[in-house]
Parts: C-alpha cells; sequence; structure tokens
C-alpha cells in the first residue's frame, strides 16, 4: 500500500494532531444525540397486531414491559426464502447487546412480513436468539416506509428515508425507537434508514479504523454474505 511512512517519534505528532478532531467529533456526536432525543412524538393510534412467539402480540406487547422499545425493521419479504444478507449483517452485530439493553429499560426486537415459520426456521440457521415478529398481517411496515408496493417499486417512486426516492426493493432496511408513558400510550421518537443505521453496526465501526476502511467503492457492501456463507477466502478488494 502506498502510505507515508514515518518515524517512531513523528508517529505521535500526527495522532495528537488527528485526536482534536476526534474530540471535537465526539462532542458535536453528543449534541446531535441530544437532538435526537430532543425530537418530539408521534403518538401511535393504530393498532397492531404481530404474531410473535408469544402468539398474538399488539405493539405495547412488544415492550416486554418496559418503557423503551427499539424495533429493526429487518428486510424479509413474504416471498422471500432468506432474509436479506445485509440485514443479517446488521442483526450478527446487535443480537448479543440485546441483554445489556434490557438493564436500561430498553427491549429490542426485529419486525419483518415475512411468515413467523419463516422467520422462525431463518433465526435458527443463523443461531440468532433476539425476538422477531411477522408483520405480515398489519400495515405496520407499510406505514413506517419500509415496505413499498409493486407499483412504486417499478415506477422507482416511494417515500423512504424521508424523501421521494427509487426503494429499489418492497422491503428496505430502517430502525425506529418507541416509548410508552405510564398510561399505555405509545409514541414514536425517532426513525433511521439507509446509512443512519450503521451505528448500531460495531463490525462497520471496526473496520472504518483499519487501513483499507471498509474497501467497498461505489459497489457498496458487495462482499456482505450471510455468516455461513463465506468461503475460506476473502473476496477480492475493490
Amino acid at each position: 500500500m502506498d502510505h507515508p511512512i514515518v518515524t517512531r517519534d513523528e508517529w505521535p505528532r500526527a495522532r495528537i494532531a488527528l485526536l482534536d478532531k476526534e474530540k471535537a467529533f465526539t462532542h458535536a456526536r453528543d449534541a446531535m444525540t441530544r437532538e435526537q432525543r430532543a425530537l418530539p412524538w408521534e403518538a401511535i393510534d393504530k393498532e397492531y397486531v404481530f404474531d410473535g412467539p408469544r402468539g398474538r402480540e399488539g405493539l405495547g406487547d412488544l415492550f416486554d414491559g418496559r418503557s423503551q422499545l427499539v424495533v429493526y425493521h429487518f428486510m424479509f419479504a413474504p416471498d422471500w426464502s432468506a432474509g436479506c444478507p445485509h440485514c443479517s449483517f446488521w442483526a450478527d452485530n446487535f443480537d448479543r447487546v440485546i441483554d445489556h439493553l434490557a438493564q436500561r429499560d430498553v427491549t429490542m426486537v426485529a419486525v419483518s412480513r415475512a411468515p413467523l415459520q419463516k422467520l422462525d426456521a431463518y433465526k435458527q440457521r443463523m443461531g440468532w436468539s433476539f425476538k422477531w415478529v411477522s408483520s405480515g398481517g398489519n400495515d405496520f411496515n407499510f406505514d413506517f416506509n419500509v415496505s413499498f408496493s409493486p407499483a412504486e417499486v417499478q415506477a422507482g417512486k416511494a417515500f423512504y428515508n424521508f424523501r421521494i426516492q427509487a426503494p429499489e426493493a418492497t422491503d428496505r432496511e430502517g430502525l425506529s425507537v418507541f416509548c410508552r408513558d405510564e398510561q399505555g400510550r405509545v409514541f414514536r421518537t425517532y426513525s433511521t434508514f439507509a446509512r443512519g443505521i450503521d451505528m448500531i453496526n460495531s463490525a462497520y465501526n471496526i473496520l472504518d479504523l483499519v487501513p483499507k476502511g471498509r474497501d467497498e467503492g461505489e459497489r457498496g457492501p458487495f462482499w456482505v454474505r450471510r455468516h455461513d456463507e463465506y468461503t475460506a477466502k476473502p473476496p477480492a478488494s475493490s
């Protein structure tokens, strides 16, 4: 790799200069997260019933007795034979942190339109433990702008990531946050989509630190496979 090479004495000076920028970025990120938490809340008055491991469950049931709920919108359409490999990459990253979230009054689940039987089979294949429910019998995915009609896909026009654009598929990725008050009322407090979900992918945050970075160029995550589909030989670099 063609890269500047310095001595052991010179390297700390370059690192310290970057550290000042990193600290500024950290402070800016702290300010941004405060703004995210300060967003107005949207009252959720519509009833949604999901097919889950406990049978039919409403949105309020998904909180599991806690006051905060994080929903990962997992791409798995009813007619697909397996979940999206990229969403599977994200699920590998958030699966084991859910026990920690629960200690901070947070429940995290995944929601997809595929039937529960498919979700359960795929979850077992991947070895995950997070709760996964089916929204195939309600409008949840469409109301939260992560599923689209064939006409919208064909026309290349749908409301995704807070703008009209080509959805590229019938189902897309995202994350939504909800809060439930003492009266049992449910509110949406935050949603993010596309690159907005990068923050919960620890593997990407690690790759951003290594010399080649994500090494994806304009191709995006071309290299990502389900974790049981990788071969011993890594994919070629871009």
